[in-house]
Formats: C-alpha cells, structure tokens, sequence
C-alpha cells in the first residue's frame, strides 16, 4: 500500500461513517471519493470475484453484491470510535431479502445461494476501517451471519428451503456461465 498522509480524527470518523453509508445507496463516483485506489476490504473472501481486488473498483463491487440480494437496504449507525487513524464503526444493517444471495468460494466459483425470503433483517455489525490520504484504505468487519441466517429463514433450514436454494444456485451458475 502506498499510503502517506494521516487523518484528523473528525475526519476519519466521517470518513468511516460515510464509507458504510454509501453501501447502501452510494454511486460510483462516492466511491472515488472515499476509497484509496490501494484500499483493500479484509471480507471479499466469500464475495463475487470482481470484488477481491484493490480500490474504489472492487468496494462498489460489493455495493452492488449486497444490494442485490437486499433491497430496502440501509445500515443505522449506532457508534463510532475512532483511534488515530482506525474507526469502528458500530451498525445495524437493514433491509429486505429481494434477491439470491450468492456467497463464492475462495476460487471465486458459486458455493451457496440463498433463494430470496421476503424476509426483512436487522443485523449487528462492526466495521473496521482504517484511513490515510483522506480515504479509507482498509476495512474489515464482524458480523452476526447467524443472527442473520435465523431471520431470513436459511436456519433452520426446510426440505422447501433447500429445493429453493438448489433452483437459485442452478439458475446463479448459469447467468455466471458455469
């Protein structure tokens, strides 16, 4: 990473705000704004592949992943706390599962595809984001995935549920031509 100048700590913590913030409603052009061209997200590892690289590219990557599959999507802030050039951002993220949600594995392939519920969820997350040069340059999270999984009805999961998922995966692998 080349990275060099470091942020005020008022600015990080809106830095860290806004960069949660826009993935839920952000255009491609905030995303130049916020993410240094080395950023690097720690969580792309079960993502689609175009997300897994560096910059302001593969954070709006993610964007669009979620807001693919959660509709009504919005993360409620509850807390910040900021030390020197590091944030933690303390959110409730919302919304509705519209949409698949395919999760990747690290070869990049289609591992699972949770088949749209309808179901709304509100989820704890801490976002972990650091800045430099007035952009966030890395972020990392820990997230209630069961929390998550129990509200949308992954888990437990029913012989229907499964027949839906295996259909989406099917229909996921051949829009992704595998």
């Amino acid at each position: 990473m080349n990275v060099e100048e470091p942020v005020p700590s008022d600015q990080v913590k809106s830095l860290a705000v806004r960069s949660i913030e826009i993935m839920a409603n952000g255009s491609r052009a905030d995303f130049d704004a916020v993410v240094h061209p080395d950023a690097f997200n720690r969580e792309s590892a079960t993502e689609p592949p175009r997300t897994r690289g560096r910059g302001p590219d593969a954070f709006y990557a993610t964007a669009v992943w979620l807001r693919s599959a959660f509709s009504e999507l919005r993360f409620d802030i509850e807390d910040v706390v900021v030390e020197g050039d590091l944030a933690v951002v303390y959110t409730i993220m919302k919304g509705r599962h519209s949409g698949p949600f395919v999760v990747y594995d690290e070869r990049g392939s289609i591992d699972q595809v949770f088949a749209p519920t309808g179901r709304v969820l509100a989820v704890n997350q801490s976002h972990w984001l650091r800045a430099a040069d007035g952009r966030v340059v890395e972020h990392w999270a820990t997230r209630d995935d069961l929390g998550q999984a129990v509200q949308l009805g992954w888990v437990p999961p029913t012989p229907l549920s499964l027949v839906r998922n295996a259909l989406a995966k099917r229909a996921a692998r051949k829009a992704a031509g595998t």
